[in-house]
């Protein structure tokens, strides 16, 4: 039987990384995978291969709206190639997750593939169509990821009542696709179909979109999502889901309680996502699981069996791959004797639109709730010599900050590179910096990041210089 020093569960983004980290300092490392390709969700059916059908449809909407304002004229109309689209974003998946194996094999750890569950507490049963394997771990990673959820009354035929695992993979690009839920996962997929051409329906049951960002990101978003074409119905409760051939009928009641019904091709149901643990067994070695389905943890990431932890999606918080990375690495730390910490206050969240949307820390509906006294400063990207010459002029940049101290609490973004652009709020914020730090700091003209030091001048002294 092999012995291991660290056993990890899961080769998504919190287990790989949770593995390399472990091996790095010394661990001898096994990491288990139920599937042929290691990843997990985020590489092979989640972040990487939305991202690459976002860029490719960004792209075809780019040629087919805004080439002929930068002057670029192409003769004959711009086509869609779906298949070759689709293919692409498998190659991009193949590369990525191949990327993984190198890894693994850098950090000479041992990859074994099957389903991992737990015998008892120090002993790991992999099960593959090869047969049973037993293995020994001194302390085993719970990595076991997230699937996603559905509501009681709705059967994913994975046909034309779809998850964001389907929606990746479909042979055509879709009349009519209803979105039922307004979070990330549903607005990045339903603006891919929109810009190639589908007719997108959003029912969302909060009474707004991306409802747990702040209120002004949510405001702007569908504003622009609006100009795009995509239709919003908000405060609308489903109720049912029905399939008839080619066609799909879905139920609900608005804010006023009337019904409503929508009829599409396709349903993409994105309503968050759910702790995995099928198979895992976790009873056998004792592991206790809430009535959500999430494992138990203390603040160290361990589980009430000493020698066990979990990360991820698993557990509780924002189901975010980063987040299960720093909770990777943490774990492997903690395991070789040493003190590292996670700020989950200053763990980013990015929706990868066009314009994209980032936040971190404190929103100003929960500073509003804490009672805390801030101060806002924002600025437009309209105002930013960057965004006109791109074109991409859509979005603000907002930082609230401490009304008596100046700290920044919280950094709230809308616009082209959001997502990249949020780092550094959360650097700043890392160090405790003020938004008069961040005002202070020169920023590189013309760049979009200009903003950022203009928000931080209006949350000082209400001075923007160019607006």
């Amino acid at each position: 039987m092999s012995t291991y020093d660290v056993a990890v569960i899961g080769s998504g983004p919190g287990g790989y990384v949770a593995a390399i980290r472990c091996a790095q300092l010394g661990m001898k490392t096994a990491i288990i995978e139920k599937y042929n390709t290691l990843g997990g969700t985020c590489l092979n059916v989640g972040c990487i291969p939305s991202k690459a059908l976002l860029d490719s449809s960004h792209h075809y909407e780019e040629a087919i709206k805004h080439f002929e304002d930068h002057g670029i004229e192409i003769p004959g109309d711009v086509k869609i190639n779906f298949k070759k689209m689709i293919d692409r974003k498998a190659s991009v998946v193949e590369q990525t997750t191949k990327g993984i194996d190198f890894l693994m094999n850098k950090n000479k750890i041992d990859v074994l593939t099957g389903v991992g569950s737990f015998k008892d507490e120090t002993h790991i049963v992999v099960s593959s169509e090869d047969g049973d394997k037993t293995i020994e771990a001194k302390n085993t990673i719970i990595a076991t990821g997230s699937k996603p959820a559905t509501l009681p009354f709705i059967e994913i035929d994975k046909e034309r009542i779809i998850t964001s695992t389907e929606a990746l993979t479909l042979k055509e690009i879709p009349k009519h696709m209803i979105v039922i839920g307004g979070g990330v996962i549903g607005l990045e997929l339903g603006q891919v179909y929109r810009r190639l051409g589908a007719e997108v329906s959003v029912v969302e049951y909060m009474d707004r979109i991306i409802p747990t960002m702040d209120k002004g990101q949510s405001k702007e978003l569908t504003k622009v999502m609006k100009k795009q074409g995509v239709k919003f119905y908000t405060s609308h409760k489903v109720s049912a889901v029905e399939r008839n051939k080619d066609e799909v009928t879905i139920t609900a009641t608005d804010k006023k309680d009337k019904e409503v019904t929508f009829k599409g091709d396709y349903c993409l149901v994105s309503v968050g996502r759910r702790p995995y643990t099928d198979g895992l067994k976790a009873d056998n070695a004792g592991v206790k699981v809430n009535e959500k389905g999430q494992i138990e943890v203390n603040d160290h990431l361990q589980t009430n069996i000493k020698n066990i932890y979990a990360i991820g999606d698993v557990i509780r918080g924002a189901m975010l791959a980063h987040k299960a990375e720093e909770e990777g690495v943490l774990v492997a730390e903690i395991l070789a004797g040493q003190k590292p910490h996670i700020n989950y206050n200053l763990i980013p969240s990015v929706v990868y639109t066009w314009p994209e949307v980032a936040s971190v820390g404190k929103t100003e509906e929960q500073l509003k709730e804490d009672k805390v006294e801030y101060k806002s400063g924002q600025f437009p990207m309209r105002a930013l010599g960057r965004s006109r010459a791109s074109g991409d002029t859509d979005g603000f940049i907002k930082i609230l900050a401490d009304k008596e101290t100046d700290e920044v609490l919280g950094v709230h973004m809308v616009g082209a590179r959001a997502a990249d652009l949020i780092a550094e709020g959360v650097t700043a914020m890392e160090f405790r910096a003020s938004a008069e730090d961040i005002a202070s700091m020169s920023h590189a003209h013309p760049t979009y990041a200009e903003a950022v030091k203009e928000a931080a001048l209006a949350a000082t002294e209400n001075r923007p210089i160019h607006s």
